[in-house]
């Protein structure tokens, strides 16, 4: 018998055990209660065409599609160990969580991880550790063509929008960046008040759809940029060519989501669909982005101007090198975005398979502005999967000044890695426009906790720095820092990423060897 004939059976014996309870005068009218809504059920499921479960099985189906509803939940709170889960582990979020809410931040009883593991990383240590002042750990960012450098911290916000987080999502991490002294990215939809109000550092990314310094057509307005680069609270500005989460990637803001407030901060129409296209249109190659940089710089009154990007082909990267060196106009920095960063929903093919990784981009992009004698010229700012201070050991090695966190930023605020950030159903009210949710995000507490956990990490970072024998994050060497390759083999990041510590330095008319370091 198959299983639609089985159910069949089994509610025809149903149906004939309550008429025969009813004949025999019990009052069973309320069976049918149990058994008429399953039935109905049963017959639609099996006359629709568009699941082949429920067709097949009508009622025992829905268990199956219940118990895949809740599959996350299960593995977090039941299955994962402390070091399973992705993309970060019960061990991070919990680290980041203690650091916000000031409590301790210990673990007992020895490490957890396997040493023994190929890909296990870790420092040497010094028999005689440094004391590091605190004048080293900020960072000037400016080169001489700069008027108005700023003064960072090693740690910042890194870029999310509104409309991707939530308003109170947003005063919270301005108001720990106030708090903290530190630097709040706006990521590319604009600058909204949300943004300024609590009076924390801002950095102005522009992305390709030029939102709050936009004209009629989608390009560059040099007026209105200028009119906003004027705010005291912007300190830098960032032009974003790619991301980590889906460089080569445009968006498009459906025109139901292009409430008039949105509106207001893009310089866009309201309830209109808005393209950010893959690429800029101010500029087509290297030498018309060093001059958009300029052009900017000027514009904003000698703010410091940069570039943020997913390193994909590294003779691109190579070209902007050259165009560095040839007009003499360097980005008073660059923000590399690993692959694996980025807090913005995109396609998996373009999450999992598209872009250069972290460490890889890192130290190409330092390997080659060094070659082409540029590098002093210009911060380097690591970005994508950054949220302990050993996160940034490692970057810095490899040849970052700073760093940037997001989702660290977010743990911090309360995210529970509910992979909703897509949905609008966000259930701590950071990734959600539902006033429902949001209005459960308290910016008082959330904004202290982000402070929090920012000058508990860089507290972090000064130990292991004193450990490691670096007084100033320029000492941090990729030599001294190591990766398991195969159980019987380890290698320095400086082997790893490097190859060697000499370099050909590119002249017009002549090669001859450079130190990296």
């Amino acid at each position: 018998m198959n299983v639609k004939a089985t159910f069949a059976l089994l509610f025809f014996i149903a149906y004939a055990a309550i008429a025969v309870l009813l004949v025999l005068g019990f009052n069973a009218w309320w069976l049918l209660l149990l058994v008429f809504p399953p039935t109905l059920l049963m017959l639609w499921n099996i006359n629709q065409k568009h699941h082949s479960l429920l067709r097949n099985y009508p009622i025992v189906g829905y268990i199956r599609y219940g118990f895949e509803s809740i599959r996350p939940e299960i593995r977090q709170y039941f299955i994962e160990s402390d070091l399973d889960g992705k993309p970060f582990n019960r061990r991070q979020r919990s680290l980041v969580y203690q650091r916000a809410k000031n409590v301790r931040q210990t673990v007992p009883f020895g490490m957890q991880a396997d040493s023994k593991e190929i890909g296990f990383e870790w420092m040497s240590h010094t028999m005689y550790p440094v004391k590091v002042k605190q004048e080293n750990l900020r960072v000037t960012i400016g080169n001489k063509d700069c008027r108005l450098p700023y003064d960072s911290s090693l740690l910042n916000i890194s870029a999310m929008s509104y409309g991707s987080l939530s308003k109170n999502a947003l005063l919270a991490l301005n108001g720990g960046a106030k708090l903290g002294g530190f630097a709040h990215n706006t990521g590319e939809g604009g600058v909204s008040s949300f943004h300024l109000q609590e009076g924390g550092d801002v950095i102005w990314q522009i992305g390709t759809g030029y939102f709050g310094c936009r004209n009629a057509e989608g390009g560059f307005d040099a007026a209105l940029f200028a009119e906003q680069a004027a705010h005291p609270n912007i300190k830098m500005i960032e032009i974003k060519l790619s991301q980590g989460a889906k460089p080569g990637h445009g968006g498009i803001l459906p025109a139901e989501k292009n409430t008039p407030e949105i509106a207001a901060i893009r310089k866009v129409m309201p309830y209109t669909q808005v393209v950010s296209p893959p690429g800029h249109s101010a500029f087509r190659d290297a030498s018309g982005l060093v001059h958009f940089i300029q052009h900017l710089r000027d514009l904003s009154g000698g703010k410091p101007v940069g570039i943020k990007l997913c390193i994909g082909e590294v003779s691109e990267f190579e070209d902007l090198c050259r165009a560095i060196r040839d007009t003499g106009i360097s980005p008073d920095f660059i923000v590399v975005d690993g692959a694996e960063g980025g807090t913005g929903a995109a396609p998996p093919e373009f999450t999992d398979n598209v872009g250069m990784p972290l460490y890889d981009g890192l130290a190409s992009a330092h390997r080659l502005l060094t070659t082409y004698q540029v590098r002093r010229h210009t911060k380097l700012i690591a970005a994508g999967r950054i949220i302990t201070a050993f996160d940034m050991m490692r970057v810095l090695a490899l040849g970052a000044d700073l760093c940037y966190s997001a989702r660290g930023m977010m743990f911090a605020l309360g995210c529970i890695q509910a992979l909703q950030c897509d949905s609008g159903k966000c259930p701590v009210g950071v990734a959600t426009q539902d006033k429902s949710l949001y209005n459960g995000l308290d910016v008082t507490d959330k904004r202290v906790r982000v402070a929090n956990f920012h000058r508990n990490t860089l507290k972090a970072l000064v130990e292991l720095m004193e450990a490691g024998g670096f007084a100033s994050t320029e000492e941090i060497s990729a030599e001294k820092m190591y990766r398991r390759v195969s159980t019987t083999r380890i290698k320095t990041f400086d082997e790893l990423y490097f190859k060697r510590d000499i370099l050909l330095k590119i002249n017009d008319n002549s090669q001859e060897e450079v130190s990296l370091n």
